[in-house]
């Protein structure tokens, strides 16, 4: 933006400054030649005295020597009986007897006639070089183009200074929302600028103060439905007691309940970290082959022997894990086979969680928030994508080799710069 100021700064003060200085230094031209030539008018003017005294030759000389243009050799007279001085003009100029200004080499000549008395007319010749006419110009204008470039020089700096008072509000205000988008509910700015930047500060304060206030009353009531789901677990668990696979269950759940309680009481702030796939893996296996067991179910997890670290957090990715495995009990019936292979790119980590059972209709349905069918909210397959694009990753419903549906989840672990054909080679991996 200050470039583009300076730019236009540029033009415009150029275009003005030339619209003036042309016709400034026409003028000034013209003015050194008018007065160059006034001076000979009055060098002409000095000779004349003398020739009504007389006209001969000898006399005519000494007069002309007296004066500046004679003694330079720049006036002649022209009388009845020849020429005294050195003559520039053409002798037929000179005869017609007029006043008037002639062009010739290297300046100009002035012939101004004199009537004497029994009808007698002598014309007086003065030379005005072409220095002469041109006198002073130069520096005059030197001087108009220092001015020139003073002028757009001035206005570059003033342009400069209010485009840069422009671009600071400007990129105040995009990093402050960048950091709102980034969970930092708490920043706020100082409008600064021209009034519609001001304005525009001001409307992003109260954005910030209306989202703050959405989150929290938002967070509250995720807390205070959470804390309701305490009563009926602590029911629940005096009915199954202190024992026993559904007590262990029971006790998850409330860790979990705890979990969101605590969670949606903290400020809104992204959840950073990074975790080993294979050992969140491996985990949450060993927790769901119980149920896998009762069921039924043969299962294999498959490339979880090798850690594979990924950008986020253990507790998020084994909510999504958990989503996920518990879509193949909740979907499929008893009996159905399932496996979880955990690979591992350039760049990247997939998790691919495939079953034998009827699959999924609409598999693009299955990826939005209340479209799964089947009874289901989709939210676990939600969560999973909202986790996957956090990290530049992808998740993606399709047909498994089992028959099933097959959940691949991607996740990057590194930022993607490939050339063109390979982004579309690995655009095709990640879909």
């Amino acid at each position: 933006m200050r470039r583009g100021l300076a730019l236009v700064a540029v033009a415009v003060t150029a275009m003005v400054a030339l619209a003036f200085l042309i016709p400034l230094a026409a003028v000034v031209k013209e003015v050194a030649e008018t007065k160059a030539l006034a001076e000979a008018e009055r060098q002409a003017t000095a000779i004349v005295p003398a020739l009504v005294v007389t006209v001969d030759a000898k006399r005519l000389e000494r007069a002309l020597a007296s004066t500046p243009a004679g003694a330079a050799g720049r006036l002649a007279v022209h009388v009845p009986t020849g020429t005294v001085g050195r003559t520039r003009a053409p002798a037929d100029a000179v005869a017609s007897a007029r006043s008037r200004t002639i062009r010739v080499t290297g300046g100009y000549v002035l012939l101004r006639p004199v009537a004497l008395d029994r009808g007698r007319t002598v014309v007086i010749e003065v030379y005005a070089p072409e220095s002469d006419l041109t006198r002073g110009v130069a520096t005059s204008w030197a001087v108009l183009t220092g001015v020139a470039i003073t002028l757009v020089a001035g206005s570059v700096v003033v342009a400069d200074r209010l485009g840069a008072r422009v671009v600071r509000a400007t990129r105040r205000l995009g990093a402050a929302a960048v950091s709102l988008g980034s969970g930092d509910l708490s920043v706020r700015i100082q409008p600064d600028g021209p009034p519609e930047l001001v304005a525009a500060g001001q409307a992003f304060n109260t954005m910030a103060d209306q989202v703050a206030g959405l989150l929290a009353a938002e967070r509250e009531m995720a807390a205070d439905l959470s804390h309701r789901l305490r009563t009926p677990l602590t029911a629940l668990r005096l009915q199954l007691g202190d024992h026993g696979p559904a007590a262990e269950q029971v006790d998850r759940l409330e860790r979990e309940v705890d979990a969101i309680i605590e969670t949606a009481r903290r400020p809104a702030r992204p959840v950073a970290g990074r975790c080993d796939a294979a050992e969140v893996l491996r985990e949450r296996l060993v927790f769901w082959s119980a149920l896998a067991e009762d069921q039924g179910r043969p299962w294999e997890l498959v490339g979880a022997d090798v850690p594979a670290l990924v950008p986020v957090a253990a507790t998020e990715l084994s909510a999504v894990i958990d989503a996920t495995l518990g879509n193949v009990f909740r979907h499929t019936p008893q009996r159905t086979p399932f496996t979880v292979t955990l690979h591992q790119g350039s760049g990247i980590v997939g998790i691919l969680v495939a079953d034998a059972g009827p699959g999924i209709a609409d598999p693009e349905g299955a990826l939005k928030r209340g479209h799964s069918g089947a009874g289901s909210t989709g939210l676990g397959l939600d969560i999973a994508r909202r986790l996957a694009e956090s990290t530049g990753g992808s998740v993606r419903v399709e047909r498994s080799v089992l028959g099933g549906a097959a959940v691949q989840l991607w996740l990057r672990t590194a930022p993607q710069t490939p050339k063109p054909r390979t982004r579309r080679l690995l655009g095709r991996a990640l879909n």
